[in-house]
């Protein structure tokens, strides 16, 4: 069974799919800490990771804009 998200990973996987049909690109770390209200790029990492562990996103590579939706 696959845990819950919490409001502010939701709120992190909006605003990549929001970003992303605006600008056509994955938004990078900071962009996607400050739309969603985090002071710390470390935290928003945080929060990516955790996302990308129970495989709702993707990181393609080491490029700022690497983030990508499964």
């Amino acid at each position: 069974m696959r845990e819950e998200l919490s409001e502010r990973q939701e709120r992190m996987l909006a605003c990549i799919r929001e970003w992303i049909a605006e600008h056509g690109e994955a938004p990078t770390v900071r962009e996607i800490g400050r739309r969603v209200g985090l002071s710390s790029p470390s935290s928003a990492l945080y929060q990516l990771r955790q996302l990308a562990d129970r495989g709702l996103i993707t990181r393609t590579d080491a490029r700022t804009r690497a983030y990508r939706l499964r």
